[in-house]
This record gives structure tokens, sequence and C-alpha cells, in this order.
């Protein structure tokens, strides 16, 4: 069982940026894949980002290419998204998981557990 904490969320203007964490503890940290989810009000989550650790290949949606990066720390633990050239679309509350699997070309999740999530603002 892993736990997530995520953080690094906050309000910032269009065209700026944010790195958002996400700290894993317990056992079995190296999971098969971890990535972030993230939802606009009203809407269904997305799978935004994901980093496979088997090839460390990368999955984005379409949407945030070129503008986000993945990666993953593991002396630390963490997995980061660097978020640069943000976008009032790209406001909503993000979430890491560690449960998601895929490839390049689509994310999917084992489970529907989310955690509290992290809230990006973008103005």
């Amino acid at each position: 069982h892993v736990q997530l904490v995520e953080s690094g969320g906050g309000s910032v203007q269009a065209g700026g940026s944010l790195r958002l964490s996400c700290q894993a503890s317990g056992h079995d940290y190296l999971r098969n894949c971890m990535g972030w989810y993230r939802q606009f009000q009203g809407e269904e989550r997305e799978g935004v980002a994901a980093v496979f650790v088997y090839d460390n290949s990368t999955y984005y949606t379409d949407s945030v290419k070129g503008r986000f990066t993945i990666s993953r720390d593991d002396a630390r633990h963490t997995v980061y998204l660097q978020m640069n050239d943000l976008k009032s679309e790209d406001t909503g509350m993000y979430y890491c998981v560690a449960d998601c699997y895929g490839s390049t070309y689509y994310l999917a999740r084992l489970t529907n557990n989310w955690g509290q999530g992290t809230q990006v603002t973008v103005s």
C-alpha cells in the first residue's frame, strides 16, 4: 500500500509556472506507473501526464504537450509535474496517482480512489 501527498499548487497568472510534487510513502514505491489527473469544475477527471517506470516513457494529454513535464526522483520517492506557460483552462484540482497504466498514447487507472489533490488556479 502506498500513500501519496500532493503539494505545489497555487495561484498564478497566465504564462506563469508551477511545479507540483507528489511524495510517496510505504513499500513498493516504484509502481509501474505514476501520474497526474486533474478535474475541472463540474467535469470528469482527466489524465494529464504519467511516467512508466519500466521504460521511463511518458504520457501527456494533448492540451499540455510542450508545456508540462513529468519526472521522478526515486531517491526522494517523489514525482513532479513541471507546468509552464499555464493557461486559464489549466485551472483545476490536480491529483497524483500510483495505480495507473497505459502507454505514450493512453492513460487509465486500476481503481477510482483519489487523494485530496492540490488546487491550481490560473488567472
